[in-house]
């Protein structure tokens, strides 16, 4: 080889090396063309590592949901989402399920008095807890929402968020508990309105400080973990972390305290998150969009429909995927063409079939909305193994939107 021929050979192998897109791997099966194009641009970012594509997949903002990227130095708050630190928390209660019925109206009652749903929604009187004593001055942006913080702290956004009593079947002696029937009480919920605020304004940042991006690809913009912008975003991030655990414990210590009863065990998780680990010996930021934390031995929760099971599962740290596995069933149409679809007679008719209570709820969170969770469960064998079910018997969401129902 000539020396000028040698010279193109190495410049094109170093623009190769340089545009060379990362990998990620993906489990499930036809899941939403959008979301695969979502997660194509993300591994394609200079600054990402690996990723995988969860079951449950489907179109979000920057990073699909049920998507999971391991970056390097960097950390980006649309890959971490709106809802920062959205989670799940399960108490079982030391009540075996043939009693549900005798306990069905203090059920009900302690769901229509003591939780609270929607956009803005909050208490007159702020609910106590020692994370609005933690600094929040630490930044501008976070130190201005400490208010509303502390007014909706103990509450619950709209959306896909719920609190339910239901049946949590334990097949074999497992999480501190013997098998068995339960009741237990299960939550989804997240930051609130702090959490939506602080990540609209470090993603607006974070698309300032990359022009170049364009779109699609804007709201992949990073910010870098040796900067005070992506130090103070993680800082933000984890503190709305301590934030959606503190309202989660309000509102089962509320609950729990209204019909008298200690639970006997708890579970809880985030899947809205970015966490500092490690692939093999590098130093990694792997953000989990709507993804469950799955390495071996860790216990989480993965949520079905309103009217369909959820799980508790055991990660089985599946390198892979990141130790990562869905969040919940995955919705198959948007919230729109849900509205349209269906009615709320269709509604009504699958809760009237499952034996489910529903206090409050829109038409867009209509189970058949979403996958089946049988399947999405099936196609994760090797990332999670299941160790309980639970079956939603009495639900609270948000309430219909009344401005949508009207317009309709």
């Amino acid at each position: 080889m000539s020396c000028q021929n040698q010279a193109v050979f190495l410049k094109l192998k170093s623009i190769n090396n340089m545009t060379k897109k990362a990998k990620y791997t993906i489990w499930g099966k036809d899941l939403d063309p959008a979301a695969i194009s979502q997660m194509d641009d993300a591994i394609s970012l200079p600054i990402s590592i690996k990723g995988a594509l969860m079951p449950d997949a489907h179109m979000g903002y920057g990073l699909p949901i049920g998507g999971v990227l391991a970056v390097k130095d960097a950390v980006i708050p649309y890959a971490v989402g709106v809802d920062i630190a959205c989670r799940m928390k399960l108490s079982v209660l030391p009540i075996p399920f043939m009693e549900y019925e005798t306990h069905n109206q203090i059920f009900r009652q302690a769901l229509e008095t003591q939780t609270k749903f929607g956009v803005g929604e909050g208490f007159h009187r702020p609910r106590q807890h020692d994370v609005m004593d933690e600094d929040w001055a630490f930044s501008h942006v976070v130190n201005s929402l400490k208010d509303k913080a502390h007014k909706q702290l103990g509450t619950s956004g709209s959306g896909n968020h719920f609190a339910e009593f239901g049946k949590l079947t334990l097949l074999q002696d497992d999480i501190g508990l013997k098998s068995g029937e339960y009741i237990a009480f299960l939550t989804h919920s997240g930051s609130r309105g702090a959490g939506a605020k602080i990540a609209d304004h470090y993603s607006s940042l974070a698309r300032r400080l990359h022009p170049e991006l364009g779109k699609p690809l804007n709201n992949l913009a990073w910010l870098d973990m040796k900067r005070g912008e992506g130090l103070e975003y993680f800082k933000a991030m984890e503190l709305m972390g301590r934030y959606a655990s503190a309202n989660h414990e309000i509102i089962h210590d509320a609950v729990l305290g209204f019909i008298n009863e200690k639970a006997l065990a708890t579970v809880e998780n985030h899947h809205n998150f970015a966490w500092k680990e490690k692939i093999g010996l590098q130093s990694v930021i792997v953000h989990r969009k709507g993804a469950t934390p799955a390495d071996i031995g860790v216990i989480g929760i993965i949520p079905g429909s309103m009217a369909d099971p959820g799980f508790i599962v055991r990660g089985l740290g599946n390198d892979e995927s990141l130790r990562s596995a869905a969040h919940g069933a995955g919705r198959k149409m948007s919230r729109n063409a849900a509205m349209k679809l269906f009615s709320f007679k269709d509604l009504q008719n699958i809760l009237q079939k499952k034996k489910i209570t529903l206090i409050s709820a829109g038409l867009d969170e209509i189970p058949m909305a979403y996958k089946n969770i049988e399947d999405v469960m099936d196609q994760q064998k090797d990332l999670v193994e299941i160790v309980a079910k639970f079956e939603p018997k009495m639900v609270k969401m948000a309430p219909p939107d009344r401005k949508k129902r009207r317009k309709k």
